[in-house]
């Protein structure tokens, strides 16, 4: 391949970057088959396990059964049912609703994101837990002249220059069944220098869309029509009202994100924050409103250097392990959220502030 044909396919890879159009999706997984790197002391389990729920605790992967049912006001509205599944809203959150335990799920929900092209990076039966590795949407590559011709051959030299994974938590609710939580972050590639001769990637925003779209694949997964699903999730597009707002506010000598919510979705939605923004939860006592969780900068976290990096060999930073405590209080009618260390006593001070600005971001 000459050196012209290289840089022809290169300025094409690195600007090769359109708008996803509706249902044209095609996910191919930029990673090896590898596992993302597991802190020394959490274990990762194999994906064979199944998902058990402890006994004689009151952590997440038990407390779920047991919940009581949530206020009138407050109760989520189910779009659409199917069968055994529904298409959940509130606050501008969506979600599944299915009447099937999580251990007769797990193999499902594991089998359609392998069908849609990714690769497992966390497969955490025992946590209900599973994020895929970071995956480029190859639809969103313009099919010209050049890129039909040796496109095949060539395949790897071209972009779009985005990347994307999906967290997909599955928590026991108050009936017996399980709700099912898809979560999206993304990365993007952008020139690092004003010559444009090296590329970093940065955090871009989270697409709800594509949240709401791989939840309605899911429901034909698990045994909903096309059709159907279709119209749960234009359903679910109706009246959606906007999330409560979130602060920072100055407590007890620290910062903390200020809720005007009630716990219960308090608790749900800094679960889904969290997901959303990096962090890994190791553990959840709803009982006391805990994340036990390890915190990874976002900026950092995509290992995968950018085209000219992997010309050059350049490496890619250390990801930190630091535990910590995100603690949900409840305030009468509001709700809120302080950081932890991994003891229970308050974070350090800049750590704590990085922290709740993160999840007041995204709460916002």
């Amino acid at each position: 391949m000459s050196f012209a044909l290289l840089g022809t396919a290169a300025a094409v890879a690195l600007s090769a970057c359109s708008v996803l159009e509706p249902d044209k999706i095609d996910y191919k997984s930029s990673g090896r088959g590898v596992s993302l790197e597991v802190p020394p002391d959490l274990s990762q389990l194999p994906g064979q396990s199944r998902y058990a729920v402890s006994s004689g605790t009151v952590t997440a992967t038990g407390y779920q059964a047991g919940q009581a049912a949530t206020q009138a006001a407050g109760t989520p509205t189910a779009a659409n049912q199917i069968a055994d599944v529904q298409f959940m809203r509130q606050d501008g959150e969506r979600w599944l609703r299915v009447d099937r335990t999580p251990d007769k799920l797990w193999g499902s929900v594991r089998d359609f994101w392998l069908e849609s092209g990714f690769l497992m990076a966390v497969d955490q039966a025992n946590m209900g837990l599973m994020e895929t590795d970071w995956a480029e949407n190859r639809a969103k590559i313009p099919q010209d002249f050049i890129r039909n011709t040796i496109g095949k051959v060539f395949d790897s030299l071209y972009s779009t220059g985005e990347r994307d994974k999906f967290r997909t938590r599955l928590e026991r609710n108050a009936a017996g069944g399980t709700d099912i939580f898809v979560t999206h972050r993304g990365m993007e590639e952008v020139y690092s220098s004003a010559r444009r001769d090296s590329t970093v990637w940065q955090p871009r925003a989270r697409d709800p869309e594509l949240e709401a779209e791989f939840l309605r694949r899911l429901m034909v997964k698990l045994g909903v029509s096309q059709e159907q699903a279709k119209a749960a999730l234009a359903a679910a597009a109706q009246g959606q009202a906007a999330p409560q707002a979130a602060r920072v506010v100055a407590a007890g000598g620290t910062s903390a994100v200020q809720l005007n919510e009630e716990f219960d979705r308090a608790w749900r939605r800094v679960g889904l924050a969290l997901d959303r923004t990096g962090f890994t939860v190791e553990d959840r006592d709803r009982s006391k409103g805990i994340y036990f969780v390890r915190y990874v900068d976002p900026t950092v976290e995509k290992k995968e250097p950018g085209f000219f990096g992997k010309m050059f060999g350049r490496g890619s930073q250390q990801l930190p392990t630091s535990q910590y405590q995100i603690a949900v209080r409840s305030e009468g009618q509001n709700s809120q959220v302080t950081v932890l260390d991994r003891n229970g006593a308050p974070a350090p001070t800049a750590d704590a502030q990085r922290i709740v600005k993160v999840l007041a971001d995204e709460l916002r």
